[in-house]
C-alpha cells in the first residue's frame, strides 16, 4: 500500500490541471474515489489502490512526472544557472515539481527533443551505453558528406583528443544535411564527429531518443506531458519493464 496524498495534489501532479483547477474540479463534484464523490481538496487517497476518476475518466496518476520539451536555442540544459537561462525556465509553473531534471544534455545552441523527469531510474537507463538507446540528430553542415564518411561513422570515429566513439550511423538525406544516430553522449560529440570528417555543423537538432520522437506540433520552447504509451515505451527501452 502506498502513501495517501491530497486529492488536489494527485490531480495537479498529472500535469493536466493546475492546483487551483484541481481544487475547482473537486469542489464541483467532478472527482470520485472508489465511486464516491469527494468535494474537499484536502481529503486524501492512496493512488496505488484507490480508483480515482475525473468526470468518470480514470486519473492515470503516476508517482513521477515526464515532460517533453522542444528546446529552443539559447538555453542551457541545466536545472539552474546564475548567469544564463536554463531549460527549466521554460517549464510552466503548473508542471513544475521537485526533482525534475533534464535527461542528458543538449548544447546551448542545439534544439529539439529534451526529456525532463524526476524518474531517476528511467534517466539512468536511457543514458547508459549498455542499454544502446539511440539518440537521433539532424545536422545542417557546411559541405556534403560521402559514403566514406558513413563508413567511418560505422567503424567508430576517433575524436581529435583521441577519444574513441562507439560505432554510429551517418545518413545523408541531401547535401548539407546529415542524420546522425549515436548511443552515447560525449561532450559536443555529434559536432566533433562531423567536424572531424570536414563537415562543420551550422545547426543541430535532436529528433528522437529511443522510442520517443519529437512532437512536430509542439512549438519551440513549449512543453507537454508524455502520454501513457510514450512513458511505457521509454521504460521498456530503459530496461525497467
Amino acid at each position: 500500500m502506498g502513501k495517501k496524498l491530497r486529492l488536489d495534489k494527485l490531480l495537479s501532479d498529472t500535469g493536466r490541471w493546475s492546483r487551483k483547477e484541481a481544487r475547482d474540479l473537486i469542489r464541483g463534484g467532478s472527482v470520485t474515489v472508489d465511486g464516491v464523490v469527494l468535494r474537499q481538496p484536502e481529503e486524501k487517497a492512496d493512488p496505488d489502490t484507490a480508483a480515482i476518476a475525473v468526470d468518470g475518466v480514470p486519473l492515470g496518476w503516476t508517482a513521477y512526472r515526464y515532460l517533453l520539451l522542444n528546446k529552443p536555442a539559447g538555453y542551457l540544459t541545466a536545472t539552474e544557472d546564475a548567469c544564463a537561462p536554463t531549460v527549466m525556465d521554460l517549464i510552466p509553473a503548473e508542471l513544475r515539481k521537485a526533482g525534475l531534471a533534464p535527461v542528458g544534455r543538449l548544447d546551448k545552441d542545439t534544439t529539439g527533443l529534451l526529456l525532463i523527469t524526476d524518474d531517476g531510474a528511467l534517466a539512468h537507463g536511457l543514458l547508459s551505453p549498455r542499454r544502446h538507446v539511440d539518440k537521433v540528430y539532424l545536422a545542417w553542415v557546411d559541405g556534403a558528406g560521402t559514403e566514406e564518411d558513413c563508413a567511418a561513422f560505422a567503424r567508430g570515429i576517433v575524436l581529435g583528443d583521441g577519444t574513441k566513439c562507439l560505432p554510429a550511423r551517418l545518413e545523408l538525406p541531401r547535401p548539407g544535411l546529415c542524420r546522425v544516430t549515436v548511443r552515447e553522449g560525449k561532450f559536443h560529440q555529434v559536432k566533433r564527429m562531423l567536424a572531424g570528417r570536414g563537415l562543420p555543423v551550422k545547426a543541430l537538432k535532436r529528433v528522437s531518443m529511443g522510442p520517443l520522437k519529437l512532437d512536430e506540433t509542439l512549438e519551440e520552447g513549449r512543453v507537454r506531458p508524455l502520454t501513457e504509451k510514450e512513458i511505457a515505451a521509454l521504460r521498456q527501452a530503459a530496461g525497467l519493464i
